[in-house]
């Protein structure tokens, strides 16, 4: 705000003041009071009293107050009446069944293991694990084992002996999975066997020297020269077969020799004898194995052999070990 503007309201200020008391020192120089009727009003001019007149008078009252303030309308002395509550119906009826869950999509991991009987005494196997494509597993049989791994559509077919009448066989693989299956073998009789088992690179071999064969002969029958089971199941002589993947670490093995003692017509002698080359991979070092023999589908004979290799300047010799097993005696029935 400007000081002129502070200054001029000021002053003005100051006049009413003055006003003010020239009208109260005025009225109190009047002596005498008189009443004047209404309309007039008395004042004095150098000391004599004269009537002034007043028009436009208007006469006002003070408004009078009410006696009580205005009260709220009284309440309904009626009740008020409440809804009436309907208790609900009892339903008896059964609540509908709530939609159940939808079972997370699964993939089938049915494992199948079939057995049939064939020649000489033999088994055909055939198993379906298409959840297990090219996975290890072991073949157990009447205490013989060897390792097998199945193909890109998890199956495989392996044909192999029998070493009781009612043979029973198992396929288990790492994790616990497997499949059973049993085949009855009506033709074990006729059959002596002998099985030669290890695990890892152990070099050892079955020979079978049949009716005074010498090495390298017709009847030398081994690894290297193992015949079928077609010539046993017409009782010309003996055949060896070999179960499992020797390229796989530490797989099990399992040689077998086959002669049908209950077919052949020829009398003598099967000299018979497990063997071990010595290699870069057993030399100088011990090696395992187990013999099973059975005879006529008897009770078989099991033995563990343990045997020393030489050093490995021997390499590519051979261990002979001819009293482990015993020679078949055939005589003509």
């Amino acid at each position: 705000m400007s000081k002129a503007r502070r200054i001029a309201m000021a002053g003005g200020t100051f006049m009413c003041a003055l006003g003010a008391g020239f009208l109260v020192q005025s009225m109190a120089g009047t002596p005498d009071h008189v009443a004047a009727s209404p309309g007039e009003v008395s004042a004095s001019t150098s000391g004599e009293d004269a009537p002034l007149p007043v028009t436009n008078v208007v006469s006002t009252s003070a408004p009078i107050p009410p006696q009580f303030a205005p009260q709220p309308e009284p309440l309904p002395r009626a009740p008020v009446a409440r809804a009436e509550i309907v208790p609900a119906a009892f339903d008896e009826r059964p609540a509908t069944a709530l939609p159940g869950e939808e079972p997370a999509p699964t993939f089938s991991c049915e494992m199948l293991l079939e057995a049939k009987p064939v020649a000489a005494a033999m088994v055909e196997l055939t198993l379906n694990a298409p959840c297990m494509a090219n996975e290890r597993f072991t073949l157990h049989h009447h205490g013989m084992m060897f390792s097998q791994v199945t193909d890109q559509d998890g199956q495989q077919h392996l044909v192999v002996p029998a070493l009781t009448q009612s043979a029973v066989y198992m396929v288990s693989f790492a994790n616990g999975e497997g499949a059973v299956a049993s085949a009855e073998v009506t033709s074990m009789d006729y059959y002596d066997r002998v099985v030669v088992q290890w695990q890892g690179q152990s070099g050892l071999q079955i020979h079978a020297l049949e009716y005074g064969a010498g090495y390298g002969e017709e009847g030398h029958v081994w690894a290297e020269a193992p015949r079928d089971m077609a010539a046993a199941a017409q009782g010309k002589g003996g055949f060896v077969t070999r179960h499992g993947l020797s390229g796989m670490d530490n797989a099990r093995i399992a040689e077998v020799y086959t002669f049908p003692v209950g077919l052949t017509e020829r009398e003598g002698d099967v000299v018979l004898s497990v063997e071990a080359e010595v290699t870069q991979q057993n030399c100088a070092r011990d090696i395992e194995g187990q013999t099973i023999e059975i005879s006529a589908g008897g009770t078989p004979l099991v033995k563990d052999l343990v045997l020393a290799v030489p050093n490995c300047d021997a390499t590519g010799d051979f261990l002979v070990l001819k009293n482990l097993l015993n020679d078949l005696k055939i005589a003509r029935k």
